[in-house]
C-alpha cells in the first residue's frame, strides 16, 4: 500500500537525473522571453499553452521550436542555470544533461558558444547550491551518419571537462543504432562514455525492436542507455541485458500520452526481471513532470517499498559518469542520508530489513 509515509520518503531521499533534455526543460516564462528577446513568434501559443502537444511528432516539433531561443552564450548559460535550481528543489545532487549540438547548428549557434554557456551555469549552479552536473551532446538520429560524425569529431576537437559522453535521442525508427556506429568508434577512441536512446515504446515494435539494445552494446559499444521498455518483447533479450548489468535510464512519463500506462507497465516488469534501472524526468516541462512525481508515480503504481527506493537510488549513482572518486562520494552520501530518513520515519524498523 502507497502510504504517506512512503510519499514523504521518496519527496526528500537525495537522488539521480541522468536521462533529461536541455530543450524539453526549459522554464516556460524563460522561453516566452527569450523567444520575444530574438523576435520570433511561437505561433498560438502563451506561456500557459506554450507546452501542450498532441502526438510524438508534434513532441519533437515543440523542441526543435525551443532550440530558436537558444542564441547567445548566456542563454544556454541562464537555461542550464534553472534547469539545476528546478532540480535541487526536489532534492537531485547529480544531473546529466542532454542536449542537440546539431540542432543548434542550424540556428548558426558555434558549438563552443553552446557548451561554454551550459558551463558557466552548471559552475554557478554547483557554487549556489552544490547540485553537480555532467553534459552529454547528443546526435539527431534523423540526420545522416556524416552529420553524426563530424559532430562528435567537433566534440572530441573542442574537448570539456564537464563533456564526459555522447548519446542520441529523437526518432529511433528514422534513425536504427547501426547507422552510427562510425560515430561511436570516434567516441570510443577518445575516450568518451557512450549512451543512446533505444527500444522506445513511442515507436511500434518494428522500427525500435529488441535487437536494437544488442547493436547498442556491442556495436556502438555502450555503457548504459536509455528508455528500453521494448526489449521486454523478447525474454532471450531481457535476460541478456540482466545479466551483462547494463543500465537502463527510465522515465515515467512519456510523449506518447496513450502510452503512459503501459510505459508504468514496463519500467515495473523491467525491475521486476531484475534489470538495473535509474529515474529520470526526460523532458520536465514538456510532460509536466519533475524528479519527485516521477518517482512518486512509479511507486505508487508498482507498489514497491522502502528497500526498492534505496537500490534504484543506489543504481542512479553507480551508473552516472562521475569521477571514481567523486562517484564514491556521492553513494556514501545518498547511503547515509537514505538510512537516516528511513529511521527518522520509521524509526521502528529493524537493523538490517534497509540494506
Amino acid at each position: 500500500m502507497f502510504s504517506g509515509e512512503l510519499k514523504a520518503f521518496l519527496e526528500r531521499i537525495p537522488k539521480t537525473d541522468l536521462h533529461i533534455h536541455l530543450l524539453g526543460s526549459i522554464r516556460p516564462g524563460t522561453l516566452v522571453e527569450l523567444a520575444g528577446r530574438r523576435g520570433f513568434p511561437l505561433p498560438g501559443r502563451t506561456q500557459d499553452s506554450l507546452y501542450r502537444y498532441e502526438d510524438f511528432p508534434e513532441f519533437l516539433e515543440l523542441l526543435r521550436i525551443a532550440s530558436l531561443s537558444l542564441i547567445e552564450r548566456d542563454d544556454f548559460a541562464r537555461v542550464a542555470y534553472e534547469i539545476l535550481e528546478d532540480a535541487q528543489r526536489r532534492n537531485c545532487r547529480h544531473l546529466e544533461l542532454f542536449f542537440n549540438p546539431s540542432v543548434s547548428f542550424e540556428q548558426g549557434v558555434a558549438y563552443d558558444t553552446m557548451v561554454d554557456g551550459l558551463i558557466d551555469g552548471l559552475r554557478q549552479a554547483r557554487k549556489d547550491y552544490g547540485i553537480t552536473c555532467l553534459l552529454i551532446p547528443s546526435i539527431d538520429r534523423e540526420k545522416d551518419a556524416d552529420t553524426a560524425a563530424q559532430m562528435v569529431e567537433l566534440v572530441i576537437g573542442s574537448r570539456r571537462d564537464e563533456v564526459v559522453g555522447i548519446g542520441m535521442d529523437f526518432a529511433e525508427g528514422k534513425g536504427p543504432p547501426q547507422k552510427f556506429i562510425q560515430a561511436y568508434r570516434l567516441a570510443a577512441k577518445a575516450g568518451l562514455k557512450r549512451t543512446a536512446h533505444v527500444c522506445e515504446d513511442n515507436q511500434p515494435l518494428p522500427l525500435a525492436p529488441p535487437g536494437h539494445l544488442r547493436i547498442c552494446l556491442e556495436e556502438l559499444g555502450c555503457d548504459r542507455v536509455d528508455h528500453g521498455y521494448n526489449l521486454l518483447a523478447d525474454p532471450a533479450e531481457t535476460i541478456l541485458a540482466r545479466d551483462r548489468g547494463t543500465h537502463f535510464c527510465i522515465t515515467v512519463k512519456t510523449a506518447k500520452k496513450s502510452n503512459l500506462g503501459n510505459r508504468l507497465i514496463a519500467v515495473r516488469l523491467m525491475h521486476d526481471a531484475g534489470l538495473l534501472i535509474n529515474i529520470g524526468t526526460d523532458d520536465p516541462y514538456l510532460h509536466d513532470t519533475d524528479l519527485t512525481d516521477s518517482w512518486t508515480r512509479l511507486f505508487h503504481e508498482s507498489g514497491w517499498g522502502i528497500r526498492d527506493v534505496r537500490a534504484i537510488a543506489l543504481q542512479g549513482v553507480d551508473a552516472c559518469w562521475l569521477e571514481n572518486e567523486e562517484k564514491k562520494m556521492l553513494r556514501t552520501e545518498v547511503e547515509r542520508a537514505i538510512d537516516e530518513l528511513i529511521l527518522d520515519i520509521w524509526p521502528t524498523v529493524q537493523p538490517g530489513y534497509i540494506a
